[in-house]
């Protein structure tokens, strides 16, 4: 591996990217992560009958604040403007919840962190819903599926998803 690591100075410390000389783009991501369950709970949750409130809609909710908040989360990232964030929660199968977000900016800097934070929050939110009924949910395959835009070009994990 020839690069180095953008988040260290030259003496190794951390340090926050100079963003500074780098154009603005269009920049997007999107990742994604499963929550597994057992199979009352998924029906529960996606036939509205949590004590709770409507699960679905309080995790997306959750998932977009967090895109916003993902710079007051994650000390090295940069603030952004973000110009998207859409957040989706599907059921799969009988005993797994799919989550999905995409994050686009128009910046100098990618929007990976954003993406990753939303699906994570929203995981995190639906086991706090719904812990008392299944402490044995599991969040599982947290990951980028795509970006593009930026110098360091696009990507693209293979066996990818679009979002809905």
């Amino acid at each position: 591996m020839s690069e180095r690591l953008t988040h260290l100075d030259d003496q190794g410390r951390a340090a926050m990217v100079d963003i500074t000389a780098k154009p603005e783009t269009d920049r997007r991501a999107l990742a994604e992560c499963r929550v597994r369950m057992l199979p009352e709970t998924l029906a529960m949750i996606v036939d509205g009958r949590h004590a709770k409130g409507d699960v679905l809609a309080v995790a997306r909710i959750a998932g977009i604040q967090a895109a916003k908040r993902t710079a007051d989360l994650i000390p090295l990232c940069h603030p952004l403007m973000l110009s998207k964030v859409r957040v989706s929660l599907e059921a799969e199968g009988d005993s797994c919840l799919h989550i999905l977000a995409e994050c686009r900016v128009k910046g100098a800097t990618g929007v990976e962190m954003e993406a990753l934070t939303a699906v994570s929050v929203a995981a995190l939110t639906v086991y706090d819903m719904c812990k008392a009924v299944d402490r044995g949910m599991e969040i599982t395959g947290l990951r980028l599926l795509e970006k593009s835009g930026g110098r360091s070009g696009d990507f693209r994990r293979d066996g990818g998803v679009e979002l809905a």
